[in-house]
């Protein structure tokens, strides 16, 4: 307890004067759920949840005028949202929901308990409160103990705690990964029998305990735990999916694992580059997902190998296809995708025979992912053979050295041709139209196979491409 009463006294300014106020309504309030959990772990946010047996309207009138901002938007859920000395706080009032347990949402029902609202929480390990007014610490579901073996169980039995909302399977594997706690043996039985219960939930729900997971410190275990009990079928089958095609370099069991592995090591690289960045969702997303072509395109090679011709461009094409159907937002479907397809050309590089245009074309069709694409090429060396993985990291050392050398001596982050649209009608006697385009795009090629032309010899280049063409009237 020592942890929570030093967390405890860090906020109290705040929890302390909002506590008196509810206590002067004739109210009681509660520090609950993942801050209680947080504050055990000597990890609370200044972000807040409390609980109270005031009814939304009642809370409305005792925050009104003590917050610096009030919101009521969850206000139909028994929410309301205050500010205060740059804390955020969700004050709830108790809930005893029912749910038909056919459709997605519960039929919002406020109850008169704090006993009876820690009873309807997701897990143990977020069903402890603090009574804010006697600074009593209210633990009927054992969660203090689940929190210090790390164990992931429910209050209710799992079966009925996921028939209610199933939504709290991926949660399971979200708090996996977030605090590294091992699901209990019945909440990974209940969770393998009831994986097609996720189908009641909204995409858009799904995708974001999916984000929250990937966002995790560590991933991997709540992967793991979606791929073990089947959940992963429903949400994000192209992951297991993988487990069915052999890594063609036999250095891990399968792709599956593999991808494991380069996820990992792109989130180590997230920060050793840069210290200061974020966790990475398009890297995290391309780096678990960057071989999910090769099951269908595996081909058993004459002598025991196998290939996976173009799965960089199947796989796009599947990532693609998945997260726009997880309702993700058009630019992460298109970075991720493009990274996944970009993710082999690095390859084709050799020991540096690329010519100086190879080198244009690898910066131009990466654009601005192109910090991204470093990290995640780097991050899908997993060979155990120390002098190749050294001979892979010491080749891409060089393509980006020539990388730089190229910008220092041209503006390779915005290669455009040497003449524009105006100047190409101009000198071909067009208007506006496809001829124009096509001029453009040659030019754009020209520039990207030989760099920055003088504007002689680009005009010179022009004219002779629409004669070849038959197009315009050079003048």
């Amino acid at each position: 307890m020592q942890n929570t009463v030093a967390e405890l006294m860090r906020i109290s300014p705040v929890a302390d004067d909002l506590a008196k106020r509810f206590a002067k309504a004739g109210h009681r309030l509660y520090l609950v759920g993942g801050s209680v959990r947080d504050a055990m772990l000597g990890r609370l946010s200044a972000d807040l949840d409390f609980t109270t047996d005031a009814r939304p309207d009642q809370v409305l009138a005792i925050v009104s005028a003590w917050g610096d901002a009030v919101w009521d938007v969850g206000i139909a859920f028994g929410t309301v949202g205050v500010t205060k000395q740059g804390k955020t706080l969700e004050i709830t009032t108790f809930r005893a929901d029912s749910y038909d347990r056919v459709g997605r949402n519960p039929e919002v029902t406020f109850g008169d308990s704090i006993e009876g609202d820690l009873l309807r929480r997701d897990f143990t390990v977020n069903a402890m409160a603090i009574d804010l007014t006697t600074q009593t610490f209210i633990d009927p579901h054992d969660g203090l103990r689940a929190l210090h073996e790390q164990v992931l169980d429910t209050p209710a039995t799992p079966q009925e705690s996921f028939a209610d909302d199933p939504l709290r399977m991926l949660r399971a594997a979200r708090f996996a990964a977030q605090l590294g706690f091992t699901a209990a043996p019945r909440v990974v039985d209940a969770m393998t029998s009831m994986a097609e219960e996720i189908d009641r939930i909204t995409a858009e729900r799904v995708q974001a305990e999916l984000s929250k997971l990937m966002l995790a410190t560590d991933p991997r275990p709540g992967l793991e735990l979606l791929v073990d009990t089947g959940l992963a079928e429903r949400v994000l089958p192209e992951v297991p999916g993988m487990r069915l095609a052999i890594d063609e370099h036999h250095q891990h069991k399968d792709v599956y694992q593999h991808s494991l592995t380069v996820l990992a090591q792109a989130i180590d690289l997230e920060t050793r580059h840069e210290p200061t960045s974020e966790p990475d969702l398009v890297l995290r997303l391309a780096a678990l997902l960057h071989d999910v072509g090769k099951p269908a395109t595996r081909e058993f090679q004459p002598g025991g190998g196998v290939s996976f011709h173009h799965h960089e461009v199947v796989g796009a094409r599947m990532v693609r296809k998945r997260l726009r159907a997880l309702k993700y937002s058009k630019e992460i479907v298109e970075d991720v995708s493009q990274l996944v397809f970009l993710h082999l050309r690095f390859h084709g590089y050799g020991k540096g025979e690329w010519t100086d245009s190879a080198v244009r074309r690898y910066v131009t069709d990466a654009g601005p992912l192109l910090t991204r694409l470093h990290k995640l090429v780097r991050a899908d060396c997993t060979t155990r053979n120390r002098r190749k993985a050294a001979a892979l990291q010491a080749t891409y050392d060089d393509l980006e050295a020539r990388i730089a050398r190229i910008k220092a001596q041209e503006d390779l982050d915005r290669v455009r041709p040497d003449l524009d649209g105006n100047a190409i009608m101009e000198l071909l006697g067009l208007k506006p139209g496809p001829e124009v385009g096509k001029a453009w795009k040659f030019l754009k090629e020209l520039r990207l196979d030989r760099g920055p032309l003088e504007h002689d010899e680009a005009v010179a280049e022009l004219k002779r491409w629409a004669a070849e063409n038959g197009i315009g009237e050079p003048s």
